[in-house]
């Protein structure tokens, strides 16, 4: 668990489905969870602080471990509308739409293009942008890239709606970029989400 910038804590752990390491962040005066997957030494660390009420997912897929936090702790799952088809085992999900105000002042936005519930989330308090699935980062110190074209139905046209919600995006006010896959941009999160786009 590292804060990677004030009252922004990150800390990656392997995901058991996919086997590569995702990361998850915590805001603590917010008490706000964004795409929760159980630290490496469990769930101890947040009981030293004031306990997590809210999760927030970027997309129905970064569900991840938020049972355990439900269970433990009792937090509220928030997913966008457009992705509660994924919930049909019986966990509880809040739907909330694109333009909503969330938990935390965090305010939805939609990315689509890669699927319809890929959701961008502004913490203006903050000064950061969580993202989804539509950029990553493979190595630490790497710049944004796509996931792998295989995980795209039409690729091309993928990219294309990604780059222009992400142009879109990039006139938000923020500094720091938080994504579901990969090192964090700290400080210069918009400018690398610019580049990217184009």
């Amino acid at each position: 668990m590292e804060e990677i910038a004030p009252g922004i804590w990150h800390w990656t752990a392997r995901h058991p489905r996919i086997k590569i390491r995702v990361s998850s962040y915590y805001l603590p005066a917010e008490r706000v969870l964004i795409d929760p997957i159980a630290p490496d030494d469990g769930l101890d660390w947040f009981d030293e602080r004031d306990a997590p009420t809210d999760v927030l997912l970027t997309n129905r897929h970064h569900y991840r471990s938020s049972t355990q936090f439900v269970e433990r702790f009792g937090v509220t799952v928030h997913c966008v509308r457009a992705g509660l088809d994924e919930f049909t085992d019986g966990a509880k999900v809040e739907p909330f739409d694109f333009g909503d105000e969330l938990p935390g002042g965090a305010v939805a936005y939609e990315v689509g293009a890669i699927c319809p519930d890929e959701t961008a989330l502004h913490l203006p308090a903050l000064a950061a942008l969580a993202i989804a699935d539509g950029a990553v980062r493979f190595e630490a110190g790497a710049p944004l890239a796509f996931v792998p074209d295989a995980y795209m139905d039409e690729p091309e046209r993928t990219k294309e709606g990604l780059r222009e919600s992400y142009r879109r995006l990039a006139t938000l006010d923020f500094r720091h970029l938080l994504l579901a896959h990969g090192e964090p941009f700290v400080g210069t999160g918009r400018d690398a989400l610019a580049v990217f786009a184009g």
